[in-house]
């Protein structure tokens, strides 16, 4: 069957009943936490994975690829009104958003936003459908060693791409591996790091370690936190752009989506970052540079175009190599493990219903985003008067109740307390537990990789240098690192010469 066959069976999968609501569950659901700030996807996909026990792997994913990229625009609407991104995507939008509102075009700014978005994740989704399958057959060559490399370096590049230094987005990582080690030794049966419980023996469930660190850390955050939206929110108006708007935007959006999805489909890129260079390409392109940070809507259009097409394409290194691009996207490689599927190269003959259907269902979600936030943004504003806290505390008693119905489990609640706990610390000392989440889910598979990788060579490590792609895979490591030891040392040196100045 060709590519186009393969995506009608992906509708068909996509379009029944259940699925269907799922996905307008999903991208409802994603648009309403977008505009809370601190909650954010991965705390509500954190949240949510024990629920997604009682669907199949199909419509589970459907529910949080949805919940996925709905926030992405739900955290454009907060950015827009109070200059207070939803989430970290959308940091790049307060910059000419918020100014658009003052000046009473909060309207046009919410619109463009989510026509951009509509095209930027159409354009996305279909490069998905032409390069997923070249990408599988390519990535089916890709054994035990190059496995071990690629997950390593998939570590590394987002530790490197972290909201923090370097080095502690690394030590963040070498903690995530530490925690996927606790347990049986697959191979010997050795208790490891158990310290005599055995409740531990299983090792530590990805659905605890998510629910605490990203769960409950952010809601004793929100809950904790002095922080409320305060202020009168501008009028929203007309939501439609004129014709002016629409012929300024062109370019931008034609760009972003460029730009975005290019990015998406790297290891380690992130809607942030996509945001981040398609504004800085539109002021590069720009007529008037100095329009923008004055309300230009090209910077609205550009990076909201961009860090949604980032946001679809990001599910490429996911679904064909198994490697996930960010926190959110190692939740759903957690959720699909749970559900007994290993995302992969054989993931689209092995199970075609779960790949083709998830990309079936992102062209359906985009346009049920298109559908809610063009007439009902004045329903979601609303929204943005219920205090943060309140729903925290209702979020956690749900968190509690879910745990508990994994395994019945009375230990499960205090370990995601425990979790819980590190991750509010991880957050208030100024860590990104997002490298922590991402090793512990990619830790067993690298340490697999590397053990048949030895077996395979009796022992030698020099099978890590036999191949063109582990070359290129070491190059880009020692790459990174060198830049990011320069980076440090350029860093240092600058605060030295501050000192220095100030003190002359």
């Amino acid at each position: 069957m060709d590519t186009f066959s393969l995506l009608g069976h992906g509708f068909s999968v996509a379009l029944t009943p259940t699925n269907l609501l799922y996905v307008f569950l999903g991208v409802l659901i994603g648009t309403v936490i977008g505009l809370l700030p601190g909650l954010g996807p991965t705390a509500t996909i954190a949240v949510l994975l024990p629920f997604t026990y009682q669907v199949e792997p199909v419509t589970a994913i459907i529910m949080l690829a949805g919940i996925y990229y709905g926030s992405m625009y739900g955290g454009t609407i907060t950015s827009v009104l109070l200059s207070l991104p939803g989430e970290a995507a959308s940091v790049v939008t307060t910059f000419d958003g918020y100014q658009m509102a003052k000046q009473g075009r909060a309207g046009p700014a919410l619109g463009i936003a989510a026509i951009g978005s509509f095209i930027g994740g159409t354009l996305a989704i279909l490069m998905i459908t032409l390069l997923a399958v070249p990408i599988a057959r390519v990535a089916l060559k890709v054994g035990p060693p190059e496995y071990t490399l690629l997950t390593f370096f998939g570590i590394l590049l987002v530790a490197f791409l972290g909201t923090t230094s370097f080095p502690r987005s690394a030590l963040m990582a070498c903690v995530g591996l530490l925690l996927a080690v606790v347990g049986q030794d697959a191979i010997t049966g050795t208790p490891r790091l158990t310290m005599g419980n055995l409740e531990l023996l299983d090792g530590f469930d990805i659905v605890i370690i998510a629910m605490g660190v990203f769960g409950v850390g952010e809601l004793l955050n929100t809950i904790l936190s002095n922080d409320e939206a305060s202020g009168a929110l501008p009028k929203v108006g007309n939501v439609y752009p004129n014709r002016q708007d629409l012929r300024d935007s062109r370019g931008p959006i034609a760009r972003g989506s460029v730009v975005g999805s290019i990015i998406g489909c790297i290891p380690g890129g992130s809607g942030l970052l996509s945001s981040l260079a398609s504004y800085g390409l539109e002021k590069r392109v720009a007529k008037d540079p100095s329009r923008f940070g004055k309300g230009a809507i090209e910077g609205v259009a550009g990076p909201e175009t961009a860090n949604n097409a980032a946001s679809q394409t990001s599910f490429v290194p996911l679904l064909t190599l198994g490697l996930p691009t960010n926190a959110v996207l190692a939740l759903m490689l957690g959720a699909l493990m749970v559900h007994g599927v290993t995302p992969g190269p054989t993931l689209i003959e092995d199970h075609p219903d779960i790949f083709w259907g998830v990309i079936a269902s992102m062209y359906i979600g985009n346009v049920i985003l298109l559908v809610l936030n063009l007439p009902l943004v004045g329903v979601f504003v609303m929204i943005l008067r219920v205090r943060a806290r309140v729903l925290a505390s209702l979020t956690m008693v749900v968190v509690m109740l879910g745990v508990y119905t994994i395994q019945y489990s009375v230990f499960d609640m205090w370990l995601v307390l425990a979790f819980g706990l590190l991750g509010f610390w991880l957050k208030r000392a100024g860590f990104d537990p997002a490298p922590l989440v991402l090793a512990f889910i990619l830790g067993d598979l690298m340490e697999s990789a590397f053990r048949r990788s030895l077996l395979i060579s009796n022992g030698s490590l020099s099978i890590f240098v036999q191949s063109p792609v582990l070359i290129i895979a070491l190059v880009l490591t020692v790459v990174v690192f060198g830049y990011s030891r320069m980076r440090a040392v350029a860093s240092a040196r600058r605060a030295v010469r501050a000192m220095a100045d100030h003190e002359s």
